[in-house]
């Protein structure tokens, strides 16, 4: 593969950049240049969630080299807002590569998102995020049956965020060009899979392992290896 390819891992923002971890090592440990970016916000900023975290995600890759070329991965929740982040960089975007994750629609917010994927759960989700509950409260034990390694489990644990209706009612924008790079889907849970019919749709190759929602913190190798062969089978050369 290239040498000028880099792989910015992109975790959801109800979780943190733990998710990648293991990923990111194994793709630097062969020579791969890898980055996990962590999505931060602040409740007192007057700017959206989706803004935040796009700028955050700039913010650190402000240091890398504009002779790579990135290939933008997000996990779950930030399949939504890799179009945002593209907005706000410099380098070239060779490709898109969603895991397990939701399909960006323009001006849909993220429960509108769910309501398209699992309309059901979508609307229970709403009702409790009315009366002012918060989502996701996992623990460590809710989280044992795909993560069965304790300490993975422990510290993805410890960086989960739930989040109020306010940042599941923001209407999220896509702008008009995209994808304008090519874009991938690999699918491990079938929660995702009114997703993966909307891939199949649009013509996007997609990869699918039977595999828990994060797959990346039971088999790290067998992930980089998907992202890196979903990648090279595209040809693609910055």
């Amino acid at each position: 593969m290239p040498d000028n390819i880099a792989y910015v891992l992109v975790h959801s923002p109800l979780v943190g950049p733990f998710t990648w971890r293991p990923v990111y090592q194994e793709m630097t440990g062969r020579g791969i240049k890898a980055i996990t970016p962590a999505l931060t916000d602040s409740s007192i900023s007057e700017n959206p969630f989706w803004l935040q975290h796009a700028e955050s995600v700039a913010r650190d890759l402000r240091e890398l080299s504009l002779a790579y070329g990135l290939v933008l991965v997000g996990h779950s929740g930030a399949g939504p807002i890799l179009p945002a982040i593209r907005q706000f960089l410099n380098h070239s975007v060779e490709a898109y590569v969603f895991v397990d994750a939701g399909i960006p629609i323009d001006g849909f917010s993220r429960l509108d998102l769910m309501k398209s994927e699992d309309p059901e759960w979508a609307r229970q989700l709403e009702e409790e995020l009315l009366n002012g509950q918060h989502y996701p409260t996992w623990t460590a034990d809710d989280l044992r049956d795909i993560i069965p390694d304790e300490d993975l489990r422990q510290k993805l644990a410890s960086e989960i965020k739930p989040r109020s209706m306010e940042f599941f009612s923001e209407p999220i924008p896509v702008f008009d060009e995209w994808p304008e790079a090519p874009c991938v889907y690999i699918k491990f849970s079938s929660a995702y899979d009114k997703v993966s019919e909307r891939v199949k749709e649009a013509g996007w190759p997609i990869y699918e392992l039977k595999a828990g929602h994060f797959h990346m913190l039971v088999n790290a190798s067998m992930v980089a290896d998907l992202l890196i062969e979903a990648i090279d089978e595209r040809g693609i050369v910055p």
